[in-house]
């Protein structure tokens, strides 16, 4: 075959593919399983866990569907069902719920798990695409799949089946995440590392505070306010009012627009009034854009009363990942 001839080829195994798969899903979200719903509220009510298991390809999908609930505020794990043949089973308790996945629902290696959740009345949801399997006819609530073809050219491989179960396991996540009014600092509590957990760092967390923020009053002579300002760094100073509420902001920028006299005037004189502020809930992320915007190097970080509580630079930001 020559490289034209696979390269077409290539692409057309592509494309049909994910075609096949596409609307597989598409279908499935069309005729969701009856007892969808009863699953979402089985859950929510549950005082365990929710175990995962499968085997082969399906316990590959389990795996992801049990770390996506655990990120998202319902625990869960994965058991593997030739492990909880040996030992495993003693890591499901009664108050747990178990989800099994099998395609055809016949996978010989739950068997153990199927008779213990029977045991000791631990509730099964199963995932098949048959309805009248032994998996299915000894769940609590079938969450069955359309009998699909595979989208591989031998119609064998776990293709379109496993790309329904995944599917179909994000849209119980979700479900659920949306039952608990799960939130993005919910979502940080289990993402605290990498990129993601940068972005949902809040001001709070990374503001400066207390002695290290630049404050000086409204009638500071400029040559203190000069002093607050370098010994702080931060290249700003707030200028607040008899009440403690920010009424001002003097920049370096300030400093060079009035040169002419500077020495001999006071701080409200060279401020700059009604500055940017953000709260110390605001997402870090957040303020590096209003940082950016507004081309400013710090922002006060203020209360609901406006009186300041810390201060952000923009190497904060940047120290924390946040970019």
């Amino acid at each position: 075959m020559s490289d034209d001839s696979l390269s077409d080829a290539a692409l057309l195994a592509a494309e049909r593919v994910l075609r096949l798969e596409g609307e597989a899903v598409l279908a499935l979200s069309r005729t969701l399983p009856a007892d969808f719903p009863a699953a979402v509220a089985l859950i929510l009510a549950g005082g365990g866990r929710v175990v995962v298991s499968g085997m082969g390809k399906s316990g590959h999908i389990g795996c992801k569907l049990a770390a996506t609930l655990a990120s998202t505020g319902t625990p869960a794990f994965f058991v593997h069902p030739a492990e909880a043949s040996h030992g495993d089973l003693g890591m499901i308790t009664g108050d747990d719920i178990c989800i099994l996945i099998s395609n055809s629902g016949e996978t010989s290696e739950l068997g153990d798990i199927i008779a213990h959740c029977a045991r000791f009345a631990i509730p099964v949801i199963g995932i098949s695409k048959r309805s009248e399997s032994t998996l299915m006819r000894a769940a609590r609530l079938r969450l069955t799949l359309p009998d699909l073809p595979e989208a591989c050219a031998i119609g064998m491989a776990p293709t379109t089946s496993t790309t329904l179960t995944l599917a179909l396991g994000d849209a119980l996540a979700v479900a659920l995440m949306e039952a608990r009014s799960f939130r993005p600092d919910h979502f940080r509590t289990y993402h605290p590392g990498g990129k993601l957990g940068a972005r949902l760092l809040k001001v709070a967390q990374i503001m400066h505070r207390g002695d290290a923020v630049p404050v000086v009053r409204e009638s500071l002579p400029m040559p203190e306010v000069l002093i607050t300002m370098t010994s702080h760094g931060f290249g700003v100073a707030g200028v607040i009012d008899k009440a403690g509420r920010l009424k001002a902001v003097i920049s370096d920028g300030d400093l060079r627009r009035n040169m002419a006299g500077l020495m001999k005037r006071h701080a409200l004189e060279v401020a700059t009034p009604d500055p940017v502020t953000v709260s110390a809930d605001t997402l870090a992320a957040e303020a590096l854009s209003i940082l950016n915007q507004r081309k400013i190097g710090a922002v006060f970080v203020v209360d609901s009363d406006g009186r300041p509580e810390g201060i952000l630079h923009v190497h904060d930001c940047l120290r924390a990942g946040i970019a």
